[in-house]
């Protein structure tokens, strides 16, 4: 039994920190952009016991931890260990961009899981259902708010509500004619532990003032212009953006439509009519507007 599922990586422009004491229902709210370029996970399950899980061929207890998590989650709910004694679960997963860098990787790998057990063992969920658990592990890790409901819209991404998909609720923004060829340039210098911001009182008080208006100005101009306008915007009030992100963002600003900081990470991204950059070692993507997805 084998299935694949491609997540695109999320860049989150601005964002705003919704607290509820339900995991389903806690979230943010704000706007982001998915890539064309993300997550692809490999499931099987064969003979034996356990679960193995590889990032890019690695064992890597670190990062592969959201993935665990997400079939514990499973495993809990449909009361799966036993069948798990005599099964064992397999799961790949390839990443085409950075790890902890702001792309949403850790999202993509938990809907990667809950999406491959799901399809693999003929579970009753629906998709968003599956999806959920994916955001439920997110929540636990502290390892992102958003990026799940936002990598299954897709596209230049609002999230209107916050929450796991089927209780938050995300738009996108009509990409009309040129747009639609739009690129998404980015580079990145680091990571940046998620936990270490959206658990800070200091950043989260920051973060929610400045991004509190922000998602209704980009609904009164939905346009990628005025997403990257707002982002920027954003990255300066919190005072996240450090000197070195804040060079690569200047000169993205000069050859694009817009610049600014990835949220979380220690990465500039833009948004360009073209794939030109002067930025070495850049990761050049068009923007998926389709989401996640069985492949």
């Amino acid at each position: 039994m084998k299935c694949s599922i491609f997540a695109p990586a999320h860049i989150t422009g601005f964002f705003e920190i919704i607290e509820n004491m339900d995991p389903v229902k806690k979230g943010s709210k704000g706007a982001g952009v998915a890539l064309d370029k993300g997550v692809t996970t490999d499931m099987e399950i064969e003979d034996g016991s356990g679960v193995s899980v590889k990032i890019n061929g690695k064992h890597d207890a670190r990062n592969t931890s959201i993935t665990y998590k997400t079939i514990d989650l499973i495993k809990k709910e449909f009361k799966l260990d036993e069948y798990f004694n005599n099964k064992r679960v397999v799961v790949k997963h390839e990443l085409e961009v950075p790890l902890g860098a702001g792309f949403g990787t850790s999202a993509g790998c938990a809907l990667g899981a809950s999406m491959g057990i799901a399809k693999i063992l003929n579970l009753p969920l629906t998709f968003n259902r599956a999806a959920a658990i994916a955001h439920l592990a997110e929540i636990e890790m502290q390892s992102g708010l958003g990026d799940v409901i936002a990598e299954v819209c897709g596209g230049i991404t609002l999230r209107l509500k916050e929450g796991a998909p089927g209780v938050g609720s995300a738009d996108k923004l009509i990409l009309n004619g040129s747009e639609e060829d739009l690129f998404v340039i980015s580079k990145t210098l680091g990571e940046i532990e998620t936990s270490s911001i959206i658990g800070d009182p200091v950043y989260k008080a920051k973060i929610n003032k400045t991004g509190r208006n922000l998602l209704s100005k980009l609904l009164e101009n939905p346009d990628p212009c005025q997403f990257m306008k707002l982002s920027r915007r954003f990255s300066e009030e919190t005072a996240l953006m450090d000197p070195e992100v804040l060079e690569l963002v200047e000169i993205l600003e000069d050859e694009t439509m817009g610049s600014s900081m990835a949220m979380l990470g220690k990465t500039a991204f833009a948004i360009s009519k073209t794939p030109d950059t002067s930025v070495e070692g850049a990761i050049v993507s068009k923007i998926d507007s389709c989401g996640c997805r069985f492949v």
